[in-house]
């Protein structure tokens, strides 16, 4: 793909994933109910498109935050150049829609009678269920990181307090000083966040501590736009950050929080003034005690409408899903809600699905004015299942020039702006 239609791909993706995630769906359902667990981009996505699909739907969306926290652009708190409050919204526009909005927990799924238990103790009976869960961190994966070590060494992998933690110990950290950063294996959520984070400690610390360095010991041997990162690296930030692959003993298998230590497969102990240390993930808690996750702690689905395979009635989107060759990312989320809020109308009017297309757009920025990218689009193909379209749109070219990288980060605002928009607004 040239650079100018791929830029034209790009820019128009948020509003093109709406229209290929979105089959035509008849008007006049009758008022079904359809509840949807989890408020960020899976789940407002799908409950804010069941009522364009249908207005006349009883939508609920159980959420047990008031302002949801974005994933994307936190890596952007930590390096300073946002303020928390910039990426963080509310629910009041979807309820104004005519969403049911409920602060309350999802305790379980009671998928006999086709009801959501509250932790509050409230019932909610559903027709359909959409469940976008996100994913819990696997607490003692790592020798001595469990909730009480994050307090120390946090992972910042759900935003929030986590990375406003990280932030803090950052401006504390003395010039000179290492930070480390403990990157987990596949899958996990945003494949490309931790490198984008790297590089916004990166670019603090070149500005505030130049004398400091970053040290990434990573659980695998590749990872995500890993050519443009590290090209970026080397131009942006030449001689700060090293990158240990699983394969030369960059996997952690032990830390010691309160003597920020860190220590690798094969026995090399690091100390750290600063660590993130980012654990292996499966789909969240309400989704694992209800059936729907496999042994892998990931849940199966039927990529035509994001049915669980394991229980039929409930679909289940966004980071929690095995949609592979889809990423577990924010757009991917949100191409994956409207899916399963057009399969959910269809399903209760008794109307076969349309033909399935889904987008995800990635960027990432690593330095001011600088940002890369990759773009792709996915199908279902009789006997395939789901597949990335050949040629359908690929990483950042490496041979683009400064301008070309100062638009990408334009891009990206771009796309925050309007996915928030999207969802929020």
């Amino acid at each position: 793909m040239t650079g100018f239609s791929r830029r034209r791909f790009i820019a128009g993706a948020a509003g093109a994933s709406a229209a290929i995630g979105m089959p035509q769906i008849a008007y006049g359902q009758a008022a079904a109910r359809v509840v949807v667990i989890g408020g960020g981009f899976g789940g407002a996505t799908t409950a804010r498109f069941l009522k364009k699909a249908s207005p006349q739907l009883n939508v609920t969306l159980v959420e047990p935050n008031r302002r949801f926290v974005t994933c994307p652009y936190s890596n952007l708190v930590i390096g300073g150049w946002r303020k928390l409050d910039q990426i963080s919204f509310g629910y009041d526009r979807l309820a104004k829609a005519g969403i049911a909005v409920v602060h309350d927990t999802a305790a379980a799924i009671e998928h006999d009678r086709k009801r959501v238990r509250l932790a509050g103790g409230r019932m909610l009976p559903y027709d359909r269920l959409i469940v976008s869960p996100g994913i819990d961190l696997r607490w003692g994966a790592i020798a001595g990181y469990d909730e009480k070590a994050a307090s120390l060494m946090p992972h910042a992998w759900k935003a929030g307090e986590q990375t406003l933690l990280l932030r803090r110990q950052l401006e504390s950290m003395p010039d000179g000083g290492l930070f480390v950063m403990a990157a987990p294996a596949n899958p996990f959520r945003c494949p490309p966040g931790p490198y984008e984070r790297i590089s916004m400690v990166a670019s603090y610390l070149k500005q505030s501590k130049p004398r400091s360095k970053v040290l990434v010991l990573d659980a695998k041997e590749n990872f995500s736009k890993q050519p443009l990162f590290q090209d970026a690296w080397a131009k942006l930030y030449p001689g700060m950050i090293e990158w240990v692959p699983v394969g030369k003993d960059g996997k952690v298998v032990k830390v010691d929080p309160k003597a920020k230590t860190v220590e690798t497969e094969f026995g090399q102990v690091h100390k750290a003034a600063v660590a993130n240390v980012i654990p292996p993930q499966f789909a969240g808690k309400i989704a694992r005690d209800s059936g729907l996750a496999d042994q892998s702690g990931w849940c199966p689905i039927d990529p035509t409408s994001f049915e669980s395979r394991l229980v039929k009635g409930i679909h289940v989107v966004g980071d929690a899903t095995i949609a592979a060759p889809m990423p577990k990312s924010g757009f991917a989320a949100n191409s994956q809600g409207k899916v399963a809020a057009a399969a959910a109308v269809a399903m209760l009017q008794g109307k076969a699905l349309g033909p399935i297309g889904m987008v995800n757009t990635c960027y990432s920025h690593v330095g001011k004015d600088y940002a890369i990218s990759v773009a792709n689009v996915f199908r279902v193909v009789p006997d395939r299942g789901l597949i990335e379209v050949p040629d359908s749109g690929g990483t950042s070219p490496r041979q683009w020039e400064d301008e070309n990288r100062r638009l990408e980060s334009v891009y990206a605002d771009g796309w925050y702006a309007s996915i928030t928009g999207e969802m929020f607004g």
